[in-house]
C-alpha cells in the first residue's frame, strides 16, 4: 500500500511540476511578446514622428523658396515651378500627420500646430513677416520634437 501511495504522489508531483513548468513557460512567452509589440509600436511611433518632422522641414523650405519668389516678382515660370513644389510637399504632411495623431494621440497638438505654422508661411506681406514665420514654424518643429521625446 505504501508503494502505491509513493507513486501516486510521484505522479502527482510530476504533472503538478509540468503544470508549473507550463505556466510559467506561458508567462514567460506572453511578457516577451508584449515587450515585441510595445518596442515595435515604439518603433512605428518615432517613424511617424520623424517622417512629419522631415516633412514639415520640406514643405517650409518649400514655402520659403516659393514666397521668396513671390515677393521678389521673380520669374513667372520659376513661380510655378515654385508653388508646383509646394502643393507636393503639402500632401506630403497628410500621411505622416494623420500617422502621428492615432499611434501618438499626446502630440496631436503639438503635431497640428507644427502644421499649421508650416502652411502660415503663404501670403506673407513681406520679407520681414516671411522670415519670422519661418522662425515660428521652425520653433513649432522643435516644440513637437521636444514632445516626442518626453513621449517617447
Amino acid at each position: 500500500m505504501e508503494a502505491v501511495v509513493t507513486s501516486v504522489i510521484a505522479v502527482v508531483g510530476t504533472l503538478l511540476g509540468a503544470l508549473v513548468a507550463g505556466l510559467l513557460q506561458y508567462r514567460l512567452t506572453r511578457r516577451e511578446r508584449v515587450a515585441v509589440q510595445a518596442a515595435d509600436l515604439r518603433r512605428e511611433r518615432l517613424a511617424a514622428v520623424t517622417a512629419l518632422v522631415a516633412a514639415l522641414a520640406e514643405h517650409r523650405r518649400a514655402m520659403w523658396v516659393r514666397e521668396d519668389l513671390r515677393l521678389n516678382d521673380a520669374d513667372r515660370a520659376a513661380y510655378e515651378q515654385a508653388r508646383a513644389t509646394s502643393h507636393a510637399t503639402r500632401a506630403a504632411i497628410t500621411a505622416p500627420l494623420t500617422a502621428v495623431k492615432i499611434l501618438v494621440p499626446a502630440l496631436a497638438e503639438h503635431a497640428g500646430t507644427a502644421a499649421r505654422a508650416t502652411y502660415g508661411l503663404r501670403h506673407a506681406a513681406d520679407a520681414a513677416v516671411l522670415d519670422a514665420r519661418r522662425t515660428e514654424a521652425i520653433e513649432a518643429a522643435d516644440r513637437l520634437v521636444a514632445a516626442a521625446a518626453d513621449a517617447l
